[in-house]
């Protein structure tokens, strides 16, 4: 039996909606509506789904950042909302969170060795004050950053290069689960690529296990060995990345698989692309029944009376779980799976491109190395290579009057 590492059971989280003069609750918006599955010790879990589905509010409370309304988190052998206090403290440190917005989710105010240098404030048992700041360029160099930049502060960096720091952030206290909230969606295709490339790398040099939430089904495919997707607060389908992507038995999934770009112009035109109708209902009064059914192009008269239970159900091959009554496969006009194919080096790599690897491309280059590029050349305008910046320090948005702080 595969070792679990996180089991999820039951899980609900209502929100209250309150109205009238005095504030009385008049019903619940229903985020996450009684989702179960399990984690695999070593194991990448990609959750997706549409915006409001319930994937982020299902982060924050395995994080226990949200308490649940009801249900259980059993975490390496310990349920975990049964803890608090220092139990719970220490508990904390094996499970942790990358933030969706690189933006927002770093303290502008503080450099860059305090925020990832926190967790150990916090835990002082984790690192010797003497050694934490050794210990953050130890962190800074693994997910590819200069040790030496450990005084700047967050504005000083790219989208990718902040991201970075919030998963240095993010694997300081040596985690054993670190679930990722949409870490890669605020970032260019070729940034994305790096980091998700930097924490495959991650994952084998710590041991770590994933729960990837995410709306990109190319990602997703890309790094999870599980799928589950959610509709309205619950899990629908979930199985391998191969039963998922290949043999699909939930109407909700086939429909979103369908409308995934093909990169191959052959095959343009040649997948019957599913066009979902309605809007999606409210979670406040979601449909009785199949809460898909409203939206469902096999939906029948039972659908509107019988909900379905997430379990297994044929697929062609064997079986996997899924919530349709009707559940069958079908085939789906898969895009191009690029796993095996050799990628550009450019791409390839999990550090953060220098501009002189591009200064014979005609320009082109990846975003982490266009964000230091001058503000004064703009790519696709110059006929020739880029002229590499004098200061490569300097960012796009730099007033040229910009007073920099002494310690950068």
């Amino acid at each position: 039996m595969a070792d679990v590492i996180l089991k999820a059971d039951n899980l609900y989280k209502h929100y209250p909606i309150k109205g009238g003069v005095l504030r009385t609750t008049t019903g619940q918006v229903k985020a996450v509506d009684g989702v179960s599955f399990e984690l695999q010790r070593g194991e990448t879990l990609g959750i997706v789904g549409e915006s409001g589905c319930g994937k982020s509010t299902l982060g924050r409370v395995l994080m226990r950042l949200e308490e649940p309304t009801s249900g259980t988190v059993n975490f390496d052998g310990v349920d975990m909302y049964s803890q608090s206090g220092s139990a719970m403290r220490k508990l904390r440190r094996d499970i942790q969170i990358v933030f969706q917005d690189p933006y927002t989710s770093l303290n502008p105010r503080k450099t860059v060795g305090d925020i990832i240098g926190e967790p150990f404030e916090i835990h002082p048992d984790v690192v010797p004050k003497g050694g934490r700041k050794k210990g953050v360029q130890e962190l800074l160099e693994m997910v590819g950053l200069n040790p030496e930049h450990i005084n700047r502060y967050p504005h000083q960096f790219s989208g990718g290069q902040r991201q970075r720091i919030g998963i240095a952030r993010g694997i300081a206290l040596r985690p054993k689960v670190l679930i990722c909230d949409e870490p890669v969606s605020a970032l260019d295709v070729s940034v994305q690529a790096q980091v998700i490339n930097l924490m495959e790398k991650l994952q084998d040099e710590l041991g770590l296990s994933y729960i990837f939430i995410a709306h990109d089904l190319s990602v997703v495919r890309h790094i999870s060995d599980r799928v589950g997707v959610m509709y309205l607060g619950r899990m629908v389908e979930l199985g391998t990345e191969e039963q998922i992507y290949q043999r699909p038995t939930h109407p909700y999934t086939q429909a979103l698989l369908s409308a995934v770009p093909v990169p191959d112009p052959l095959m343009r035109g040649k997948r019957e692309q599913i066009v979902l109708t309605g809007d999606v209902p409210s979670p406040a009064n979601p449909p009785s029944g199949c809460r898909f059914h409203t939206r469902c192009f096999k939906a029948q008269d039972r659908c509107k009376v019988d909900d379905p239970e997430l379990i297994d159900r044929p697929d062609g091959v064997g079986e996997h779980r899924s919530a349709c009554l009707f559940a069958e496969p079908r085939v789906i006009v898969e895009t191009v799976d690029v796993s095996d194919v050799e990628v550009d080096t450019r791409f390839a790599s999990t550090d953060v491109v220098d501009l002189d690897a591009f200064a014979e491309d005609d320009g082109l280059l990846p975003a982490d190395a266009a964000s230091v590029a001058q503000g004064s050349q703009v790519v696709g305008e110059t006929e020739g290579p880029l002229d590499r910046p004098a200061d490569t320090n300097r960012l796009i948005d730099d007033e040229p009057t910009e007073q920099r702080d002494p310690r950068v």
